[in-house]
């Protein structure tokens, strides 16, 4: 197990080292001068030329790298010019409310899906069965901003039962966390379904019911717990792309994480804060694929090292 997580750590460093190799260049080529962002229109073209040395935006485009990679290695992505401070500093600050949000979106998907897909399985065939894929398609298809921006329509400005943006409360993280989830507990109710009916055609299950065993036993003493294996897989990749759609969802409900902070960054050229979120994202991403990875020897005993 060690070996294994060794192994996965170093390609990790790889995937890492690439996702910061993309980002530094990708926000290299946007059009836009972040020394004229940072001083103004009235600048004259001896204070850009000042701004543009002290950024280092003059230095080659290698030379600007392979100094930022020296950088990135001891976490230092350097200082942001539109917020003051360090740039990983402020990323971190929004870290707790992308994560809340997140939390929240997952335990919505949790339990809404797993139940869903659950009940359409022991009902195959039926109007309710039919209803869940239904409706599952319905909430993958749709975009997510439109469901965010009709939500906040109804609910908000129609009814004024919650919050359409942040405000403090705890109540103002409903709407952006079921907009968040909607699609991915779709994904998951599907999942639970076809794996519970996959589950429940299989010998084992035949073997049970043969010695007696209630049905009830059967079902959710052996049949879930085989379906909780892909359902973890998905929960794993769940969580990291709650993470990155993040971006989108906390630009429409105003929510003041990591999504936001990033996209205000790009906009205004503060490369430090925009790199930070970004590699942020990546690291969290890469790092919980390994965690599940390592949770599937704990649920199903005949995964091996060589399976995984």
């Amino acid at each position: 197990m060690i070996t294994y997580i060794a192994r996965r750590l170093g390609q990790s460093v790889f995937l890492i080292f690439g996702a910061i190799t993309i980002v530094f260049l990708v926000l290299r080529v946007i059009p836009g001068d972040p020394a004229a962002l940072m001083l103004g229109s009235q600048a004259t073209e001896e204070e850009l030329a000042a701004a543009r040395q002290q950024l280092g935006l003059d230095d080659p485009l290698w030379q600007q790298y392979v100094r930022h990679l020296g950088e990135v290695v001891t976490l230092d992505f350097g200082e942001s010019w539109r917020l003051g401070g360090d740039a990983l500093g402020n990323v971190l600050d929004r870290l707790p409310a992308t994560v809340t949000l997140a939390g929240y979106a997952l335990l919505f998907t949790l339990l809404l899906g797993f139940p869903l897909g659950v009940y359409a399985a022991r009902h195959e065939g039926k109007l309710v069965d039919r209803l869940v894929s239904y409706l599952s398609l319905a909430g993958q298809a749709l975009p997510s901003f439109w469901v965010g921006l009709m939500l906040v329509l109804i609910f908000a400005r129609i009814l004024g039962v919650l919050p359409g943006t942040a405000n403090g409360t705890p109540a103002s993280v409903i709407l952006p966390a079921f907009t968040l989830a909607l699609p991915f507990l779709g994904w998951l109710a599907r999942l639970v379904r076809n794996g519970t009916l996959e589950e429940l055609g299989k010998e084992y299950v035949r073997t049970a019911r043969s010695k007696g065993l209630s049905e009830r036993v059967v079902f959710n003493v052996h049949v879930l717990r085989n379906t909780l294996t892909p359902v973890v897989t998905v929960l794993g990749l769940v969580l990291g792309n709650f993470i990155a759609d993040a971006v989108i969802i906390e630009q429409v409900f105003a929510w003041p994480g990591i999504g936001t902070l990033m996209i205000d960054s790009i906009i205004h050229r503060d490369y430090a804060v925009a790199e930070a979120a970004i590699v942020l994202i990546a690291v969290f991403y890469i790092l919980l694929n390994l965690l599940v990875d390592v949770l599937y020897f704990y649920l199903d005993p005949r995964i091996t090292l060589e399976t995984v």
